[in-house]
């Protein structure tokens, strides 16, 4: 049982809610321990299942009078229900919803009712550190943050049945994509470039798989909440920026799992990118459980200067491996800050403790952890 850092109860009182995140990020054991109280409907049971799909209004004849909180799991698996969902809020002003899903595809493509400004969105992500008292960073590196998966005596095999369950409940069963052999490999591809700019044409040759397919796949992965596209920062006027976005797995583990990466070990050249990707995850859940609106970027021009995060245009951080940053690592930084006004330039590395270089400044992977999640990094 982990304290998450996402708490749901301060917007409850305003509207209802929609909680999506991949499967066994920890929906359910969040919920269950913020809301006890709160009447379950869960789509993954059968008869449930087999009862709403026939008769959705079934689901007012389910609920206790005096249930003010109902919370239904996998909404995305009876979209129609949502129509009954919007009826009760209509005529209730007491009652709410939290609705929880796995896959965005369904709501989002099968024109599902999404409430039409009823419910807010929220979403739950794999543990970050400060959830993890900012230990167990190798474990991290190697297994991932699922909670099921770093407390596991056999993390290896658990991801396996991980990714076989993903492919199986989530591509197969719903009828993704017409060949489950060709998604197969696309993902083993495409988890040996993740942290990386998209090439269609490459993953595409790799897997045997026209580029276009390899375009709709990466669509699948990001409605199902596997992986992110992180666009590149367009608004540098001296040096142009390229327009590929890179692509990132949501969590660690699952890319070296479908990777076949092996061990990963301080100071090789996997070590640093896992770094990379463990920073891009703690940005993106911090921003999302923070409700901040800053996008996050990268930059990079076409004479190959790169800064790996831009949040908003306000903050560029380059993440490196080294344990001794040197004048070659700040090239892409400095690039950037010719450019735009920067508030915060920041270096994450393998340094032993915290400095400043001019106005850079150079933290410690976990300084930078402690950091971010102190608030004292990016601005209000």
């Amino acid at each position: 049982m982990y304290s998450r850092n996402l708490d749901l109860r301060p917007y409850l009182s305003h509207k209802s809610l929609f909680l999506l995140g991949p499967r066994q990020t920890g929906k359910s054991t969040l919920l269950r321990t913020l809301f006890p109280n709160a009447h379950y409907v869960d789509l993954l049971d059968a008869g449930t299942f087999r009862e709403l799909s026939a008769f959705p209004e079934s689901l007012r004849q389910r609920l206790p009078p005096q249930k003010q909180l109902v919370i239904i799991d996998e909404v995305q698996k009876l979209p129609n229900l949502l129509d009954e969902v919007q009826l009760m809020i209509d005529r209730s002003k007491e009652v709410r919803f939290i609705l929880t899903g796995s896959s965005a595809r369904k709501l989002r493509r099968g024109h599902a009712n999404l409430l039409g400004g009823r419910a807010w969105f929220f979403n739950l992500f794999p543990l970050v550190s400060p959830e993890l008292n900012f230990e167990r960073l190798l474990d991290r590196l190697n297994y991932g943050s699922l909670p099921s998966i770093i407390d596991s005596p056999y993390p290896k095999q658990d991801l396996n049945a991980y990714v076989g369950t993903y492919l199986k409940e989530e591509i197969q069963a719903e009828g993704l994509t017409r060949s489950l052999e060709g998604f197969s490999r696309f993902l083993t591809f495409s988890a040996l470039l993740n942290a990386e700019q998209l090439n269609y044409t490459k993953i595409g040759n790799d897997a045997e798989v026209p580029p276009r397919t390899v375009r709709d796949y990466f669509q699948i992965l990001e409605d199902t909440l596997i992986a992110t596209q992180v666009p590149c920062y367009q608004k540098t006027a001296r040096r142009k920026p390229v327009s590929t976005a890179k692509f990132y797995f949501f969590d660690i583990g699952v890319a070296n799992n479908l990777s076949r990466q092996g061990e990963i070990l301080e100071g090789s050249t996997a070590y640093g990118k896992a770094i990379e990707h463990l920073i891009f995850q703690e940005l993106q859940t911090y921003l999302s459980y923070q409700q901040r609106d800053d996008p996050l970027t990268y930059w990079r021009s076409q004479t190959h200067l790169e800064v790996d995060f831009l949040v908003g245009d306000h903050t560029a951080i380059e993440v490196k491996a080294t344990t001794r940053v040197s004048s070659a690592d700040l090239k892409g930084l400095l690039a950037l800050s010719e450019e735009l006004t920067l508030k915060n330039k920041i270096i994450v590395s393998q340094e032993s403790s915290p400095r400043w270089i001019d106005d850079i400044r150079v933290l410690p992977v976990m300084d930078f952890l402690r950091a971010l999640w102190g608030g004292e990094l990016l601005p209000a």
